[in-house]
C-alpha cells in the first residue's frame, strides 16, 4: 500500500503498538487475523492521506532521448522503493507453490507502481480482497464501510490497475522461461556490463526496452535510446563495473558495484531489478544508493563518483549484498 520499506516498517511499529493498547477489544481468537489487518488498514490510510504519492521514473515523466545526460535527483522520498523478496516471506518453502505464486505477484515493482496510482480506499480494498484474501463483507467491516462500497472500490481499482499494469505478470514470464533460461539471461547481463560491452547489451533488449534510475528523474526508451545513453555514459569505459545476482520484488535483480580507486574495491551503486518479457530485458529500474546534495548537473553523470547516500546505505544489506567486492 505504501510502496516504501521503510514506511511500511514504521506502519508496522504503529500497529503493534495500537494492537497492544486495544488487546481487550480482540473477543475470540479466530478474529485475530482481521482485527490486526483492520489496524493495518487504517494506519495506511493515515499515512497515506500526509504523504505525497510514490512513483517510478515512468509515471513522473515522459523518456527522454538518450543523448540526454542524467538531470538533477527528486528526493528519494518521491520513489517507489524495491523489496527484498525475503522481508515479504516470498518463496517461502512452508506455503503451496500456488500460494507462492500469488505472493510474489502482489510485490511486482510494476503492480506496486500501479497501485500507487489509486486512491486509498481503492487502495485497501484491492489489497485486502485481492491479495490477501478477505471475503467483501470482512472488508467492509474492517473499513467501516458497506459490501456495495466495498464492491464498487474494487471494480475501480482493477480497472485502474489493468491499464497501469502489465498485460502479463512477472510470474507468468519466469515461469514460462524457467529457471535454468532466467539465470542465463541474467548472466548474459551481468557478462556485457561488467565488459562495457554495448552491443552484448543491445542484444539482450526489447525494442521497447526502457532502464529508469530513481533517484533521477530521468528515464529512457526505446531501446535506441537505452543504447544511446549507455554508449555515451554508463558503459562508455569510464567506469568498472561487477555485479552480485539477487531478487527484489519477485522479480531477478542485481546488486551494482562501481570501482573506487581511493577504497581499493568497488563499492555499492545500484540495486538493478530486472523485468523480463519475450525471453528478453524489458524494464530496467535501477535504485541508485549514493549521496544525492551536489548542486551542479555534472555530479550526475560521474554518478559513481558521489559517495554513499546516508540513508540508502541500507539497500544492500537488506538484499543480503556485501559492502564492498574486491
Amino acid at each position: 500500500m505504501l510502496g516504501s520499506v521503510h514506511d511500511a516498517e514504521d506502519a508496522v511499529q504503529e500497529t503493534l503498538i495500537r494492537a497492544w493498547r486495544g488487546a481487550a477489544g480482540l473477543r475470540t481468537g479466530n478474529s485475530a487475523r482481521a482485527w490486526l489487518y483492520a489496524i493495518a488498514t487504517n494506519v495506511c490510510l493515515t499515512e497515506i492521506e500526509r504523504r505525497r504519492k510514490r512513483v517510478l521514473p515512468h509515471d513522473f515523466g515522459p523518456a527522454v532521448d538518450g543523448h540526454v545526460p542524467p538531470g538533477r535527483p527528486i528526493a528519494e522520498s518521491a520513489w517507489v522503493e524495491p523489496f527484498p523478496d525475503a522481508e515479504a516471506g516470498v518463496g517461502n518453502a512452508k506455503a503451496s507453490a500456488e500460494a507462492r505464486y500469488e505472493q510474489q505477484e502482489s510485490v511486482e515493482l510494476a503492480f506496486v507502481a500501479a497501485v500507487q496510482n489509486l486512491g486509498a480506499n481503492q487502495r485497501a480494498v484491492l489489497m485486502l480482497r485481492d491479495v490477501l484474501g478477505f471475503s467483501a463483507h470482512e472488508s467492509a467491516q474492517m473499513l467501516s464501510t458497506s459490501v456495495a462500497s466495498v464492491n464498487s472500490a474494487l471494480q475501480r481499482a482493477r480497472e485502474t490497475i489493468s491499464t497501469k499494469g502489465p498485460a502479463r505478470s512477472q510470474q507468468a514470464t519466469l515461469r514460462a522461461l524457467g529457471e535454468a533460461e532466467v539465470h542465463s539471461l541474467v548472466a548474459r547481463y551481468v557478462q556485457a556490463w561488467e565488459r562495457c560491452d554495448v552491443e552484448a547489451f543491445a542484444a539482450l533488449l526489447t525494442r521497447d526496452a526502457s532502464f529508469a534510475m530513481p533517484p533521477l528523474s530521468t528515464w529512457y526508451s526505446p531501446k535506441t535510446a537505452v543504447l544511446d545513453w549507455a554508449r555515451e555514459y554508463a558503459l562508455n569505459a569510464q567506469w568498472k563495473w561487477k555485479a552480485k545476482v539477487t531478487r527484489a520484488n519477485g522479480q531477478p535483480a542485481l546488486g551494482f558495484y562501481a570501482w573506487d580507486d581511493a577504497a581499493g574495491a568497488y563499492l555499492p551503486f545500484a540495486l538493478n531489478v530486472l523485468s523480463l518479457r519475450d525471453g528478453l530485458v524489458s524494464d530496467v529500474t535501477a535504485f541508485i544508493v549514493r549521496a544525492i546534495e551536489a548542486e551542479e548537473p555534472e555530479a550526475y553523470v560521474r554518478f559513481p563518483e558521489q559517495p554513499m547516500h546516508r540513508d540508502l546505505g541500507d539497500m544492500f544489506d537488506r538484499f543480503a549484498l556485501p559492502g564492498r567486492l574486491n
